[in-house]
C-alpha cells in the first residue's frame, strides 16, 4: 500500500518478488527499472473494496539474495498462510479455474497469469495511447521491443485509429462544430486547432 500514490494517482513500481536458490526474495522489478504507472480511480475504488475486506500483510523477506538483508513490505495480494503469491499458485488455484468458468481453453504457458499484462496492453492501444508510453507503464527500456511484441494487436487496432485520424482531422478543418462529429477521444485536437 506504501507504493500506491493517491494524490499523484499512481503505483510506484519498485519491486517484485521472485525466487532465488528456492527462496522468497524482494528484488528491484525486471530490469532494474522502477516506474510509476498510473492509477485510474476505477482501480483505486477496487482495491479500496479489496483491502477493506483482506487487510495487507507485512511480509519479511531477503532483498534480492536468499541470504540478503530482511525488508519488511506491506503487501496487498497474498496467499492463505500470508505469503506472497506465486505465479505458479494463482495460475493453478486462480486463473485455470476461471478460465474453465468462463469455458476458455488454456493452450500456451503465457496464457496464464502473464495474459492479464498483455491484456492490459491491448486496452491501452486500443483507447490510443502510445507506444512510448505503452513502454514506459510496462517497464520496457525500449519502445521499439514493445512495438514488436505488440505488432500482432495493430492490425484488429488500425480501423479504430484511422477513424480517429479522420475525425480529428474533420474537427480541426470543420467550418463549425455542427459540421463535425464530437468525439471525446480527439477533444485535445481543439487546443491544437485553437493555435492555428
Amino acid at each position: 500500500m506504501d507504493d500506491v500514490d493517491r494524490d499523484e494517482k499512481v503505483l510506484h513500481v519498485v519491486r517484485q518478488v521472485r525466487v532465488v536458490d528456492g527462496v522468497q526474495v524482494f528484488a528491484p522489478p525486471k530490469g532494474g527499472k522502477e516506474r510509476d504507472v498510473p492509477l485510474p480511480d476505477s482501480v483505486l475504488r477496487d482495491l479500496d473494496a479489496y483491502v477493506e475486506e483482506f487487510p495487507p500483510v507485512e511480509v519479511t523477506l531477503p532483498w534480492k539474495e536468499a541470504d540478503g538483508e530482511p525488508e519488511t513490505v506491506s503487501l496487498i495480494l497474498v496467499n492463505k498462510d500470508g505469503n506472497p503469491i506465486r505465479r505458479d499458485g494463482f495460475n493453478q488455484y486462480v486463473w485455470t479455474p476461471a478460465l474453465e468458468r468462463a469455458e476458455v481453453t488454456r493452450v500456451l504457458r503465457q496464457d496464464g497469469m502473464h495474459a492479464l499484462r498483455h491484456f492490459y496492453a491491448s486496452v491501452l492501444l486500443d483507447a490510443g495511447e502510445s507506444i512510448k508510453a505503452l513502454a514506459e507503464w510496462l517497464g520496457h527500456s525500449d519502445p521499439a521491443f514493445t512495438m514488436r511484441v505488440y505488432t500482432h494487436l495493430l492490425p484488429h487496432l488500425l480501423p479504430s485509429s484511422s477513424d480517429r485520424t479522420r475525425k480529428a482531422v474533420d474537427r480541426v478543418l470543420a467550418g463549425s462544430p455542427e459540421e463535425a462529429e464530437h468525439d471525446p477521444q480527439t477533444d485535445d485536437v481543439d487546443g491544437a486547432a485553437d493555435g492555428l
